[in-house]
């Protein structure tokens, strides 16, 4: 294990933010990393548990080595440390950045700590180092994001990261339609078994969300494209501005669907659709032009809670909104676990996110109205009103000035223009997901993330394209 008295003597320490008076004025990076001493003193926390929750289900969805590669990385053999976590992890440097850290939540200090998630740990000899903690208050989980991010970041400085070419091809030929997550690890597992691998996007830049629907402070595009460049030397083929049908499975040995769940969730009144509005903030970071859609002195408000909204809150303040509001049709989560909620399952509670954050600094309260939906639109405004579970609760109408809205309400499974150039029928949830739960749809079709689970995370998407990858190498090699 790490250091055997590390949790009982070291807090807990996130990279921390930027002030929000900083970081509201551009679309750079939102965290400080800390230099490789601190990591290693937060690696040294680990138990190095008999039973490991964060490897388990209810942790990592890449089962990463968690306990093994830190206490590598506690004891300064960082490069042993990076190998052994990119045994499981294909994108540290995506999941470093944007995971709510399942590995965290399950960990076996979080179940023994006394402090719920998101509470300062006190400080009672009031100097700041924490020296005087007691001994419950240290037991909180690790910083494990925070530390294969340091791990990747290393091995990119350090020369460590070099494309890994097959030294024997198989030739078969494999299409993998969508670059986001599900498809760029897809892809990347099926070339490093041999086979040869195409990626058609339709967009003008790979990444899928990772591009165009998570903003560039919190996952900056040139990490993006650094490991888009990397792939490319490894032999993966990139197609970028096209649109795949099913004459492709007449061309590849094998193919399958990543487009993700990009359908969104609408409402009874009209708006921008999140993703849409994000996509063009990102073209106008990218290229310096000004975006399509601007928030730029104008009220906005935000329908929907969740990343997607906060993302949006975040986004639009540094556009330099007028004002931000976000819209929440259930209740504010509890502070605490509620019974119904036990560790390790990740804590459904209250979470003020980045954005939120710079909301309240900004505009001096939380954005959030919770139990709350758009009743209609008026000029220049919008009419709420209050709910009771989701019937509207009458004489709570109240008016909210509204330039501009933004529709963060979630997903209801992929594009049907896919479904139906693939002639794949679609489940309940919109989805295409094989009767046997498996990733074969017929033939040599084959589908992964989102588009075959419905709207999930970044690294339960990178874990199903290996998994449909797997699959799919089976199938050629039958």
């Amino acid at each position: 294990m790490g250091k055997p008295t590390g949790f009982m003597e070291i807090a807990r320490a996130e990279n921390p933010y930027r002030s929000e008076a900083a970081r509201l004025h551009d679309f750079e990076d939102l965290h400080i990393h800390q230099p490789a001493d601190a990591r290693r003193a937060q690696a040294s926390r680990c138990m190095n548990c008999g039973v490991p929750f964060c490897q388990s289900d209810f942790g990592c969805p890449l089962h990463n080595l968690i306990p093994e590669w830190n206490d590598l990385l506690y004891r300064g053999r960082e490069r042993e440390a990076l190998a052994r976590l990119l045994q499981t992890a294909p994108f540290p440097e995506f999941t470093g950045r944007v995971c709510p850290a399942l590995c965290e939540k399950a960990c076996n200090l979080e179940n023994a700590g006394s402090f719920a998630y998101g509470k300062a740990i006190p400080d009672k000899a009031g100097d700041g180092d924490g020296s005087n903690q007691s001994f419950e208050a240290r037991h909180l989980a690790l910083t494990n994001r925070d530390n294969e991010l340091y791990l990747i970041e290393t091995g990119f400085e350090k020369g460590w990261i070099q494309p890994r070419i097959p030294r024997i091809r198989t030739g078969r030929r494999v299409a993998v339609v969508g670059s986001g997550p599900s498809g760029l690890a897809c892809a990347d597992l099926l070339n490093r078994l041999g086979h040869e691998v195409t990626i058609i996007e339709r967009a003008d830049r790979a990444g899928g969300l990772l591009m165009y629907g998570i903003p560039n402070m919190k996952l900056p595009k040139s990490v993006v494209e650094r490991s888009i460049k990397l792939m490319e030397a490894e032999g993966v083929r990139f197609l970028l501005n096209a649109e795949a049908d099913a004459s492709i499975m007449d061309e590849y040995d094998a193919v399958a669907l990543c487009g993700g769940a990009k359908k969104p969730r609408a409402l009874n009144v009209a708006g921008i659709f999140a993703v849409d509005y994000l996509t063009a903030a990102t073209k106008a970071v990218l290229s310096g032009d000004e975006p399509l859609i601007s928030a730029k002195d104008r009220h906005v408000v935000v329908v929907g809670g969740g990343d997607t909204g906060n993302d949006c809150v975040g986004t639009v303040l540094r556009q330099g909104c007028a004002s931000v509001v976000q819209l929440e049709m259930m209740p504010a989560p509890p502070v605490e676990r509620l019974p119904g909620n036990p560790w390790p399952e990740w804590p459904r509670t209250l979470r003020t996110d980045y954005g939120q954050l710079e909301a309240i600094h900004r505009q001096g309260g939380d954005p959030r109205i919770y139990e709350t939906t758009v009743r209609r639109l008026l000029p220049d405004a919008i009419e709420t009103v209050k709910l009771r579970g989701f019937d509207p609760i009458p004489g709570t109408e109240q008016t909210l000035p509204c330039d501009l809205m933004l529709i963060a309400a979630g997903f209801v499974g992929c594009e049907t223009a896919t479904a139906e150039r693939f002639d794949v029928r679609l489940n309940k949830r919109g989805c295409m997901m094989p009767d046997d739960g498996g990733h074969h749809l017929r033939g040599n079709l084959f589908s992964a993330g989102d588009m075959r689970t419905g709207q999930s995370l970044v690294v339960r998407a990178l874990a199903d394209g290996r998994a449909a990858a797997v699959e799919i190498d089976r199938y050629l090699r039958e």
